[in-house]
Parts: C-alpha cells; sequence; structure tokens
C-alpha cells in the first residue's frame, strides 16, 4: 500500500474511533445528567474512558510496532537440537530468493512490506502494517478492546433511549440530541458487528496457536483428510489452550489484558509433540532436530496431496526462445509454410532444407536455399490451398499471407440455394399429375380449324326443315368449336 493511502486510512479508523467516544459524552451523556459533574456520571464514564484508551493504545502499538524481521546474517543452527525447517523436495533449510536470506519457522515474504515477517499473520491495511510476531498480541487485544468499548457504548446510549421513552416530557432528547444519537447507532453498530465476527475468528486461531495463513492450511489438509487421501495430522505448534495464550500474550494472565512484550524472539518455536524428528512445520518444510535427519520424517506439515508426490517438478529449458519444456512454439511458424506443407504437392521435394527455429532464434541458420521459389500468380492456373482442418477450396496467392476470394455471382447462388432446399427430402410436397395436360401445339396439331369452318358454312345453307325431323338442330351436329 502506498505510504500515503496508508495515513489515510489510518486517519479514517481513529475517526471512527473517537467519534462516538467523544459525541457520545458531549452530546448524549452530559446533558442527560443535567450538564453537572455527579459521582453517577463518573461512574458511568470512567470505565468508558479506560476502554477507549486503551482501545487507542493497542491500536498504536500495532502501528509502531515492529512485526519481527529477520535478523542479517541469521543462519539455522543444524547442529543443534532445537530444530529447524527444512524444504520438502532438497532438504535444505528454507531460503527467500527476495530478501536472500534464511527463513525461520512460520515466518514469510510480505509483498506488501517487501520483507520476510516472522511469524506472520496478515498484513493488516487498516494499522498499515504486518502483524507478526512482536505485534500480534497488540492486535488481539485492540480487536478485544473494540468489541467490549462498543458494546458499552451501545448500552450506555440504550439507557438514555430507554429513560426518555417514560412520562416526563424534560426527560426527552432534543432536536440536536436525537442527531448524535442516530448518529452513533450508525457508527458503533455496524463496526460491532463486523469487528466482532472477525474477533471471533482471531480468537480461535489464539486459542489453537495458529495464524491466518496456517488456518488455510489446515482447511487444505481437512479436505484432503475427508476425501481419504491423507490420515489425520496433527498440528505441530498446538500445545494447549493455557500455553497457546502464553505463548502469544505472556505468562502472566493478570496481564494478558496490558500491551506487553510478547514473549521468545521469533525465530524458534516450541512444538507439541516431545519425539522429534517427527512432524514438519509450515510451508512445505519439515522441522527436524538435526539435518541428517529430516528423511525420517513421519508427519509433514502441510500435508501434502499423495496424488501429486510422482509429479516431476517443472525444469526451466536451457534456452529462452524454446516453448514448453524444449519444443518451438508453433505459433511462431509461418502460415503459408504450413499451407504449403500441408498441400504443397507443386513444390514437393525431398528434404526440407529450411530451418524449423524461428528467424530470431539465436541457433537459427540461413539455409541459403529458395526452399520455395516464387512464381508468377495466375487466375486461371493458381494452385488451391486449403488450411488443416478446413475442407473447402479457399484459394491462396502463392506468397502472400491472404485469402484471394474470387468475385460469386448471386443470382446463380440463390438458384442454387432454391433448387438445394427443393430437392432436399421431406421438405416440400410436389404435386405431380396423373395424365399431364397438353401443350397448345399439340391442341393445334389434332384439331383442324379449315375443315371445321368448311362444317360451320353446310349448316347456315341448310333449312331449318331438313335439319330434323323435329325442324331443330340438335347438339350432337354442332361442333364443338361452336359450343
Amino acid at each position: 500500500m502506498h505510504p500515503i493511502l496508508g495515513r489515510i486510512t489510518i486517519g479514517l479508523v481513529l475517526f471512527l474511533i473517537l467519534f462516538p467516544i467523544l459525541t457520545c459524552q458531549i452530546f448524549i451523556v452530559w446533558p442527560w445528567y443535567g450538564r453537572e459533574l455527579s459521582v453517577e456520571l463518573i461512574t458511568l464514564l470512567l470505565p468508558f474512558n479506560v476502554l477507549a484508551g486503551m482501545l487507542l493504545w493497542n491500536y498504536s502499538m500495532c502501528i509502531f510496532t515492529d512485526p519481527g524481521h529477520v535478523p542479517d546474517g541469521w543462519k539455522p543452527d543444524t547442529q543443534s537440537g532445537e530444530g529447524y525447517e527444512v524444504k520438502r523436495l532438497t532438504g535444505s533449510p528454507r531460503y527467500c530468493r527476495t530478501c536472500e536470506k534464511y527463513k525461520p519457522p512460520r515466518s514469510h515474504h510480505c509483498r506488501q512490506c517487501n520483507r520476510c515477517v516472522l511469524r506472520m499473520d496478515h498484513h493488516c491495511p487498516w494499522v498499515n502494517n504486518c502483524i507478526g510476531h512482536h505485534n500480534y498480541g497488540h492486535f488481539i487485544r485492540f480487536l478485544f478492546y473494540v468489541d467490549v468499548t462498543c458494546s458499552y457504548h451501545l448500552v450506555m446510549v440504550s439507557c438514555r433511549v430507554m429513560a426518555s421513552s417514560g412520562r416526563r416530557y424534560y426527560d426527552e432528547p432534543a432536536g440536536f440530541e436525537l442527531i448524535f444519537i442516530i448518529l452513533n447507532y450508525v457508527f458503533v453498530a455496524p463496526v460491532i458487528l463486523v469487528v466482532g465476527a472477525f474477533s471471533v475468528y482471531h480468537f480461535l486461531s489464539l486459542l489453537g496457536n495458529t495464524t491466518t495463513i496456517e488456518g488455510w492450511e489446515k482447511d487444505k489438509a481437512a479436505v484432503l483428510r475427508r476425501h481419504g487421501k491423507i490420515e489425520e495430522v496433527k498440528f505441530p505448534y498446538n500445545l494447549g489452550a493455557r500455553r497457546n495464550i502464553a505463548s502469544v500474550l505472556g505468562n502472566n494472565p493478570l496481564l494478558w489484558c496490558c500491551p506487553t512484550v510478547p514473549p521468545g524472539t521469533g525465530l524458534k518455536y516450541q512444538l507439541s509433540v516431545a519425539d522429534v524428528g517427527t512432524v514438519t512445520a509450515t510451508s512445505g518444510s519439515c522441522h527436524v532436530p538435526l539435518i541428517s535427519s529430516f528423511l525420517s520424517c513421519n508427519h509433514n506439515w502441510p500435508p501434502r496431496d499423495p496424488t501429486l508426490t510422482n509429479q516431476q517438478p517443472f525444469k526451466l529449458p536451457d534456452s529462452p526462445w524454446t516453448y514448453e519444456n524444449g519444443d518451438v512454439n508453433p505459433n511462431l511458424r509461418a502460415s503459408s509454410g504450413r499451407l504449403r506443407a500441408v498441400n504443397g504437392n507443386r513444390h514437393k521435394s525431398t528434404q526440407d532444407p529450411g530451418s524449423a527455429l524461428p528467424p530470431y532464434h539465436p541457433d537459427y541458420q540461413d539455409p541459403g536455399v529458395d526452399t520455395y521459389p516464387e512464381r508468377p500468380y495466375s487466375p486461371d492456373s493458381d494452385a488451391e490451398y486449403s488450411e488443416e482442418g478446413y475442407s473447402g477450396t479457399i484459394s491462396v496467392r502463392q506468397g502472400s499471407e491472404g485469402y484471394e476470394v474470387r468475385p460469386v455471382n448471386r443470382e446463380q447462388m440463390f438458384q442454387e440455394y432454391v433448387q438445394n432446399q427443393i430437392n432436399e427430402v421431406g421438405r416440400y410436397q410436389v404435386y405431380e399429375p396423373e395424365h399431364p395436360l397438353e401443350s397448345d401445339e399439340d391442341f393445334e396439331d389434332d384439331f383442324d380449324f379449315e375443315e371445321e369452318g368448311e362444317k360451320e358454312a353446310e349448316l347456315e345453307d341448310r333449312l331449318p326443315g331438313e335439319v330434323g325431323d323435329a325442324g331443330t338442330i340438335s347438339d350432337d351436329d354442332v361442333p364443338l368449336a361452336l359450343r
């Protein structure tokens, strides 16, 4: 976090602390007691101010106390029986490449502080500092006093509200006092809910002698245990509730609520298991009395997934220009060369003299031979190339990276599309008559207009009496065309 942003954050936290502490006494409690000093008023406000003072004291200690760093030149004593942490794979002591120092047990590198912190719990933006070995006790006391002070504040303000709900009208709060009562509720109620939940988590971690980072490791171990991948592994730093609290707040219970110096140096911690060489410490390391005995560890902390034991560690390639573990990145090859390799029947050679490495590779050598000589472009004789996995015939010009799209007759495309839709089986029902109608030409051939005209003239010349016995013309005698 930027230093200016950290100072702004601290200023906001101080405002959240001081606003309800001062306003509730000046604008709520003092008018309630008639603005006169009395024993009852002192009895009410003295404990509240003591709690507020302890809250501010521990908050300032969290800000200005160094959480603990690795001393210059510190190295683990591999010849003593006190134990140290080693790496799981190499068996050598833990080493921070960023700080270029050895890492004591339970220490981790903080990216915000840019250093290794002893018994690192987390980096708290509200105090603009890391929470480590030397200020973790102040942080626990700060959370405790926040909960107690906010609870006392809410009870005190609620008593004022309850007193104003009686029959005495002169005890009712005025407009200005009522505004500050509402503001105090708005400020304090969310704080006690959020910080209270956060406090419960850290109080439970204190009882188990667990940091936030180690809590995540315990959750992962519990998941592996539920899945049946590992057996139950005891946390190596859990000494019991009483001893766990004493390891952070001191051995004297009467001074647990007072800011004191935490015991120990933060470079080594007592283990819960009496058998040395049987437990391991945090960050995938093994806690052993001697460097030669780390292979005899029966338990690892944090426990590792057994399915990943046979996984080979990633090995960096010798050349920085290689892809993954030695091959050349296929995305760096020329696309035209790939197309010719797939469809290159025209310029096919027995051996490709071109180099498989990109031109900017340090091992690249110019073959000096034109593998694919250029040829004159002709629309009629242009070879058709296709990419891998594409069955179409998109033309690709020789010596270019793009495609050549020839003009297409849109009317022809539409006719082909309609014909394909018609020919699709089951899509349309086409009517086909059993006896198709004759065409006009066939009808003219079968019907002789001259012959029919002569018959019509004869009928006009005939007398009405000569046509038939009844003196009328029947329908059968009239030609079909006249009817």
